[in-house]
C-alpha cells in the first residue's frame, strides 16, 4: 500500500485505475440536479441527502434508504434515465484527457458505480476518450466499498491489483481500492471539504505525464 509519506510518483504500477464522478470528470450539477429532483418527490432531506449519494450504484443509495413501498429496481432505472438525458455542465477534469490519451492503451481502465450507459453517455459529453475496459454497475453484485470492482478491473487489464494504482474521489472508492490490495490517489479537483485519508492526493492532471518502461510498467512524472 502506498504509505503516507509517498507522493504517489515514486512507484510503478502495472495498471491505472480510474473511478469516474469527480476523478476523471465533473458531472456533481447534473447527478445533484437529478437526484436531488428524486429525493424531494420522496420527501427527503435534499441537502441533507445529496452528500450521501456519490461514488455508490444508485441502485445501493436508494436500498440503504429502506423508503417503505419503494421498487428500488424501478426507481434506480427512473434516475439512470434521468442522468442520462441531463448530461449538461460535464466536463472532464483539467488536464485528464491529456493524461488519458497519453497511456498505453492496454493499461488503464475504468471503474464505475453508474450504469454502462449513463458511463458511456458522460464519458462522451465531457470530451474523455472512450476506455479500453470499463467496469460498471452491472459488473458487480456488491457495489463500492466493496473491492469486486477494482478486482475485476485489474483482472481485465491482466495486472496484479497489488501492482496497480487507484484514482479515486470518495471513501466508498477509497476503501475498495484499499480492499483490492491496490495502491490508491484521491483526487480533490472536486472537493469543497479535504478528504481525510493517508494517501497522497491530486489536485488535477495538469503538467503530469506518465513513463512506460521497457517492461511496460507506467510512473507518473511531473513535466518540467
Amino acid at each position: 500500500m502506498t504509505s503516507p509519506s509517498s507522493t504517489g510518483f515514486d512507484k510503478r504500477y502495472q495498471g491505472f485505475l480510474f473511478d469516474m464522478d469527480g476523478t476523471l470528470l465533473n458531472s456533481i450539477a447534473a447527478a445533484e440536479r437529478v437526484w436531488g429532483q428524486w429525493a424531494a418527490r420522496h420527501g427527503l432531506d435534499v441537502a441533507a441527502f445529496l452528500p450521501t449519494m456519490h461514488g455508490k450504484r444508485g441502485i445501493d443509495t436508494i436500498r440503504g434508504l429502506g423508503l417503505p413501498g419503494v421498487n428500488v429496481e424501478a426507481e434506480a432505472l427512473e434516475i439512470e434515465r434521468g442522468e442520462i438525458e441531463d448530461v449538461d455542465g460535464v466536463v472532464a477534469l483539467p488536464g485528464a484527457i491529456d493524461f488519458l490519451k497519453g497511456l498505453p492503451a492496454e493499461r488503464w481502465a475504468i471503474v464505475t458505480s453508474a450504469p454502462v450507459k449513463l458511463a458511456r453517455a458522460r464519458i462522451e459529453a465531457a470530451g474523455l476518450p472512450q476506455p479500453p475496459e470499463i467496469v460498471t454497475a452491472e459488473d458487480v453484485k456488491i457495489g463500492k466499498p466493496d473491492p469486486a470492482g477494482y478486482r475485476l478491473g485489474a483482472s481485465r487489464i491482466k495486472a496484479d491489483p497489488a501492482r496497480c494504482l487507484v484514482f479515486e474521489d470518495v471513501m466508498a472508492g477509497v476503501l475498495a481500492g484499499e480492499a483490492a490490495g491496490a495502491d490508491v490517489m484521491v483526487i480533490t479537483a472536486t472537493h469543497s471539504h479535504l478528504l481525510e485519508t493517508r494517501y497522497p492526493t491530486l489536485e488535477s492532471y495538469e503538467g503530469l505525464q506518465v513513463h512506460v518502461d521497457a517492461m511496460g510498467d507506467m510512473q507518473i512524472v511531473r513535466m518540467a
